[in-house]
């Protein structure tokens, strides 16, 4: 067990280091943008894996950082609503297919429009999986502006406050990220896999 966890943690320091690596250079906003985007509609990684490095690198940047993260991922969310509008078939079939959230859709949609605002509020703001909900809001025909603000104030709070806490605790939460670094990254790694399975079950 040890063994491995000794593994886990070397793979988490390279992955670490490279988005550290990244986040000096002059593309990282780009990376960060490009991140938060495809996340919102079907890339399974969330943008925090960019945005904390960057800010831990440059903590005066901190809320233009996080400005950003909200931004694309909202544009992004706009992605998977119209694929969920008008590609249902040919490309939200697979991605629902491919999350396993296809036989409970029939059911879920029937009651999503009158609870939609929440769902997508949860959805931005915990580890749930946003892309999905996002495609679903396209499938049910979700009112639009109603899924506009949901996900600002959703997407906004969760990058701002994971910014605002960089930016206050600096190098300390650093130190602290770089040395618990295997167990942080299992807890990240459970909370994202339970945002898929709750979901499943709602």
């Amino acid at each position: 067990m040890f063994f491995l966890y000794s593994r886990w943690q070397r793979l988490m320091e390279r992955v670490y280091d490279w988005s550290m690596d990244i986040s000096r250079t002059k593309y990282a906003l780009w990376f960060l943008v490009s991140f938060s985007f495809i996340e919102s509609s079907f890339f399974p990684i969330p943008p925090d894996v960019l945005l904390i490095p960057m800010v831990l690198a440059n903590r005066k940047k901190a809320w233009f950082y996080a400005t950003f993260c909200t931004v694309s991922s909202v544009l992004g969310g706009y992605l998977g609503y119209f694929i969920g509008m008008f590609l249902y078939d040919l490309i939200a079939v697979p991605i629902l297919n491919f999350y396993g959230y296809m036989s409970q859709f029939e059911e879920f949609k029937n009651y999503y429009n009158s609870l939609g605002a929440w769902i997508v509020f949860g959805a931005g703001v915990t580890p749930f999986p946003y892309k999905v909900i996002t495609i679903a809001s396209g499938i049910t025909g979700l009112d639009l502006f109603t899924f506009t603000i949901a996900s600002l104030l959703s997407r906004g709070l969760r990058f701002f406050i994971v910014a605002g806490l960089l930016w206050y605790f600096g190098a300390k939460i650093q130190s602290f990220i770089e040395k618990n670094l295997g167990w942080l990254s299992i807890v990240f790694f459970i909370l994202l896999i339970g945002g898929f399975v709750a979901l499943k079950y709602l």
